[in-house]
């Protein structure tokens, strides 16, 4: 019985003990799930129906994962894929970036980090299917939408809408992207991997913005995808409207009760994105979505015609650069099962992986048999497959009370089933079910020796030129080419002018349409403002001390991403609209139109003073804390072992970091959650932008900070935990089907709690073991009221010094050495460290 609840984090009833990492991926490798294709560079004929996609006329449940290529360096990818495979996925999706392809209009760039070709094709290396998310608009938290800034300035265009020029360079880039996975033989037909490719993106949720345009626009997208003759299925994720023969999809958590269906009766029911947790940006708290709630949500939907899912994200990755849109964190879906460095994250990837196991174990009667439904009592239900006349039967049994655990009887057998869970019988009879860890982040010891860091103030320009009587809009003047841009204006101010008394001060308003904005007044940095992802807009105003005589004004406008969805984007705005001084003798003084100068980027920025070449261009002193633009530069060395690495930016404000030149992304450590605390304190520094020693490290801190906190440290997730109790039904990874039929893989099928170290590591500690009723979560377990006095002792017996091992439940020691709550049916919770044979 797999039983999932989406209310729980730990669901004892559902969790496997066993920990999955990479320590055993060759063997996964070999084992896991084989994508039931022709070997991979067979031309395969995709079709479907209103049951499913067939491959070569054979039905196929599809499981799959989200993994942006953009989001991850290169030599990241085939550990990611690879780890995917071993979840239990049998399918790869990613979108397609425009703007990191075509950042100049008719300059194209797919190689290296961006080479979309090596990564549809090491899809196809690991055996799995690919989805190609055209677009061309993606949205996807990715700045702009995944739209090149240059398009914006196309004479009287309207993005995503029936406008001839946004159709023609649509249709033009669009074609450019099938051409090219054509070349390299990458579609199924062609013996590729790519079976499905989508066209637009969440296009319903703006339509009726442009009335009959955006129906006709709709109408356009679909045929101008199907001329492109790719012989495989096209979809439209959340378009009711999609033309057939393009298969309208769902995005959401829930989309088993949602999902209003296909919108013809020959389309399959497709799953294009199933949420795994919440993306965050800067402000947000943290956001978790439960292991159990996602498993509970592929099952529902499975259970009720799905036969392909996709989650998204399966790995976030990371938005290096300035590639993230307005205010997203530069961690990206750090809580998918394959969290921002590419580590499993337990138990929600295990806890997936045992899903997809259950489901494949009902996939004979799925596609075989007829589906009813039998209401059970209140709130109880069972969907049923069954070919009548045989053996063949699953079914779902499903608790909908969403407070009340219940049992169900079904078929002459009791069930006992959790608030809101379905259990999965895949025989219609046996019941099966369906591993912890906690991420650690560690001080480097090899790259904190000694920073010496080093300063240089950013000088606020003089008078830059590009004057115009008003602002310039903050998106056009930036061109997307920089976060940062100048406003200058002088000011002449008599003694009368001012306020005669020494406690009244004039102050500076300026109302903004965003992102942010730092003042200097005379060179003085005099502070800072900005919105917010909810509201771009503010209104900073500080008291200002101005002399008589002339003064300059100086805003240094900033972005923090482009915006990534609506409707009309091509009409957003930032940047100050209206500036005015109060409280001087003559009155309110409105200066927007007092003529103001204009210059794009820091010169930090220009001479690119982050690279080994640039820095030596401007006087670097010994560092401390700043205030306003100021640049940091300091050395260090690789850090020890392979785990990886992050930068923790502590004493920091707010900026850009720089690893040998390359930027990781932006870091925002004084804008803090309604926690009271950053919502990224740790950014990740690929190994493979390092060097073995002087590696680079450049800070462009626009705020306020002082760098003697920072720390290079090591990220791994070596504590692991296993959650079990004494009712905990068999594993799902102890059964196959064979010839329809539910088979044992093993005699022994008693309770038992089995751990496994990543990466060839060995248990070195216990540091937590109650046998009785702990609670919590995997660093964080508690005991209860009561614990056996020799659990630990047990554990370490079993455990200590070897990769993994098997505590049964019902080892004596357990039971006879002053048994603790001897009527009571026990949990046992453990937590242990991992780390290299010393």
């Amino acid at each position: 019985m797999v039983q999932v609840e989406p209310g729980r984090i730990l669901l004892i009833t559902f969790l496997s003990t066993l920990l999955i990492t990479s320590s055993i991926a060759q063997k996964e490798e070999e084992e896991e799930v084989d994508p039931d294709s022709p070997e991979s560079t067979t031309p395969k004929e995709v079709t479907y129906d209103s049951r499913s996609l067939l491959v070569n006329g054979k039905r196929m449940l599809f499981f799959s994962g989200s993994i942006h290529y953009p989001r991850s360096p290169p030599d990241a990818w085939p550990d990611l894929i690879r780890k995917a495979k071993m979840g239990g996925l049998n399918m790869v999706e990613t979108y397609v970036f425009w703007n990191v392809h075509e950042p100049v209009q008719g300059k194209y760039n797919f190689e290296g980090d961006y080479d979309l070709v090596k990564f549809i094709k090491l899809i196809q290396q690991h055996k799995m299917f690919a989805m190609l998310r055209v677009g061309p608009f993606v949205q996807g938290e990715w700045n702009h939408g995944g739209l090149p800034y240059w398009l914006r300035e196309v004479p009287n265009i309207i993005f995503r809408s029936d406008n001839e020029p946004f159709k023609m360079h649509m249709k033009k880039f669009v074609t450019l992207v099938i051409e090219k996975m054509k070349q390299a033989k990458l579609f199924a037909p062609q013996g590729g991997p790519i079976i499905v490719s989508q066209i637009e993106n969440e296009y319903n949720t703006i339509q009726l913005a442009f009335r009959e345009r955006g129906n006709s626009y709709v109408q356009w997208a679909a045929k101008m995808a199907l001329s492109l003759d790719t012989k495989v299925p096209w979809i439209m994720c959340k378009q009711k409207d999609a033309p057939d023969p393009i298969i309208n999809t769902c995005n959401g958590r829930h989309c088993g009760d949602t999902f209003t269906g296909p919108n013809g009766p020959n389309k399959p029911f497709l799953w294009t994105e199933n949420w795994t947790a919440q993306f965050r940006v800067f402000g947000d708290p943290p956001s978790q979505r439960s292991a159990e709630d996602l498993a509970f949500s592929i099952i529902r939907f499975c259970s009720k015609n799905g036969t392909l899912v996709n989650y998204y994200m399966y790995h976030g990755g990371t938005n290096f650069g300035r590639t993230s849109s307005s205010f997203t964190t530069t961690r990206y879906y750090d809580e998918a099962p394959l969290d921002e460095f590419g580590l499993i994250r337990e138990p929600k990837w295990g806890h997936l992986k045992d899903a997809h196991r259950a489901v494949n174990l009902c996939k004979r009667a799925l596609f075989s048999g007829s589906p009813f439904v039998q209401k059970l009592g209140p709130d109880q239900e069972a969907r049923v497959w069954e070919q009548p006349g045989t053996s063949l039967c699953s079914a779902f049994l499903t608790n909908n009370n969403t407070k009340k655990p219940q049992a169900l009887r079904f078929r002459g057998q009791d069930y006992q089933l959790p608030p809101r869970s379905i259990s999965i019988l895949p025989d219609c009879k046996t019941e099966i079910t369906t591993h912890h860890n906690s991420r650690n982040i560690v001080r480097s010891v090899a790259a904190n020796k000694n920073f010496n860091w080093e300063m240089y103030r950013e000088v606020v320009p003089d008078d830059p030129g590009n004057k115009l009587n008003e602002p310039r809009e903050l998106y056009e003047l930036t061109k997307d080419t920089s976060d940062y841009a100048w406003y200058i204006t002088k000011l002449d101010l008599g003694r009368r002018d001012l306020p005669m008394k020494n406690e009244i001060l004039p102050v500076l308003r300026v109302a903004s349409l965003g992102h942010g904005l730092h003042c200097y007044v005379n060179g003085k940095y005099i502070g800072s403002a900005h919105g917010s992802k909810v509201e771009k807009s503010f209104v900073f105003q500080k008291p200002v001390e101005f002399q008589a005589g002339s003064n300059q004004i100086a805003l240094l406008g900033f972005l923090v991403g482009l915006p990534d969805s609506g409707a009309y984007m091509e009409k957003r705005y930032a940047g100050p609209r209206s500036i005015t001084i109060l409280g001087l003798n003559t009155g309110t003084l409105d200066i927007t139109l007092n003529t103001w100068s204009h210059q794009v980027g820091l010169d930090g920025e220009k001479n690119q003073i982050y690279t080994q070449n640039g820095f030596p261009k401007v006087q670097w002193v010994k560092g401390g804390p700043s205030e306003g633009v100021t640049w940091y530069k300091g050395y260090f060395d690789a850090p020890e072992g392979d785990n990886p690495v992050a930068v923790k930016m502590t004493g920091m404000g707010k900026g850009m970091v720089y690893i040998n030149g390359r930027n990781i992304g932006r870091y925002w450590m004084s804008y803090l959650s309604p926690l009271k605390r950053p919502t990224q304190s740790e950014y990740h520094i690929p190994r493979s932008y390092l060097q073995p020693t002087m590696n680079l490290i450049v800070i462009v801190e626009d705020e306020k900070g002082d760098p003697k906190n920072i720390e290079i440290v090591l990220v791994d997730r070596d504590t692991i935990c296993g959650f079990i109790t004494e009712n905990h039904l068999p594993s799902v990874r102890l059964f196959e089907g064979k010839g329809g039929k539910l088979v044992a893989l093993e005699k022994d099928m008693k309770p038992r709690v089995e751990l496994a170290c990543p990466s060839q590591k060995q248990i070195v500690s216990v540091e937590f073991a109650s046998f009785g009723d702990p609670f919590g979560a995997c660093g964080h377990y508690v005991e209860g009221n009561c614990t056996s006095p020799v659990a630990k002792q047990v554990v370490e017996k079993f455990c200590l010094g070897k990769p993994s091992c098997n505590i049964p439940l019902d080892t004596p020691d357990l039971h006879n050495k002053n048994e603790a709550c001897p009527e009571m049916k026990k949990t046992f919770a453990i937590q242990a460290k991992c780390a290299f044979k010393a």
